[in-house]
């Protein structure tokens, strides 16, 4: 997909649901947007106008289980 192309009307409704199915399935914005060649404030912005509720920032942040608690 061409980088510097609009993206409107049927397209971009189609590809907002396959950007919101991959971030539902927990990929980040950031993984998506490089594997469709778009920017993170591309795809943010797509996921807005899909109505997806956005994950706080951060990611997983728990300790592995073979690391003890300081």
């Amino acid at each position: 997909m061409d980088k510097r192309k609009w993206i409107t009307g049927a397209a971009r409704k189609e590809l907002a649901e396959v950007m919101k199915r991959e971030y539902e399935e927990g990929r980040s914005i950031r993984a998506i947007a490089e594997a469709h060649g778009r920017s993170y404030g591309f795809v943010h912005r797509v996921l807005g106008e899909a109505g997806v509720p956005l994950r706080s920032r951060g990611g997983d942040v728990r300790v592995p289980a073979d690391r003890s608690a300081r």
